[in-house]
């Protein structure tokens, strides 16, 4: 059986820090033991034909599986979560929950804090910048109180780790350095137990080493 095939980026924006969207399908394919090989792209090879034929928007990640083709880190996680264990629970109601809760973090939680950081990249020069920063402060503290409420003294959002933890945890990872998170430490805590997941770790360690070689050593 052929491994799939996941693109990323050849030289990573995150600069190794584990943040770029390739992130979350190596993390899945390591919770589920399932090896795979990655295939590198240039941000010009990203916007030729060939890449647009697997992702229409000249993204990554792709994932490729025999036939299969597959964009969007959150339809890939999901496709990882029910062909292998330990990503989704096998009660049906727990199982549906988990799933929410991806769509809850790239629907609901990432879209702030997306927008927060692409100011902070594009529009630090515009004469609104500061005025505008407080406000999407705001919104991501929003998010973060009720994801807070939620998530209370336990350790996953819904019983066991799942998808679910696997995508809010990369979302909010996204916050580092931003001073928000501080204000929330059983999400700061959360954060933590994803990251000492040893899953987490080597696909850490695989995403930066490609930095690394990127960077001459």
């Amino acid at each position: 059986m052929n491994n799939p095939v996941i693109t990323a980026f050849e030289r990573s924006p995150d600069r190794g820090r584990g943040l770029a969207r390739d992130m979350r399908v190596r993390w899945a394919l390591e919770e589920a033991g399932r090896a795979y090989d990655v295939r590198l792209v240039s941000f010009e090879a990203m916007k030729q034909p060939a890449h647009l034929a697997l992702h229409p928007f000249g993204q990554i990640p792709t994932y490729q599986e025999g036939e299969l083709a597959l964009f969007e880190s959150g339809a890939i996680v999901l496709h990882i979560a029910e062909r292998h264990g330990g990503l989704l629970p096998d009660d049906a109601s727990a199982r549906a929950r988990a799933v929410g809760w991806v769509f809850a973090a790239l629907s609901t939680v990432e879209p702030p804090i997306v927008e927060r950081s692409m100011a902070t990249l594009v529009e630090r020069d515009r004469s609104w910048y500061e005025e505008r920063l407080p406000i999407l402060d705001e919104r991501v503290r929003g998010r973060l109180e009720q994801l807070s409420r939620r998530l209370g003294d336990a350790d996953w959002l819904d019983g066991a780790f799942s998808a679910g933890d696997l995508m809010m945890v990369t979302v909010l990872r996204r916050l580092e350095g931003a001073g928000i998170l501080e204000g929330y430490p059983n999400l700061g805590a959360y954060i933590a137990r994803g990251e000492a997941r040893p899953a987490y770790r080597r696909a850490f360690e695989a995403q930066r080493a490609v930095f690394t070689a990127a960077a001459g050593g």
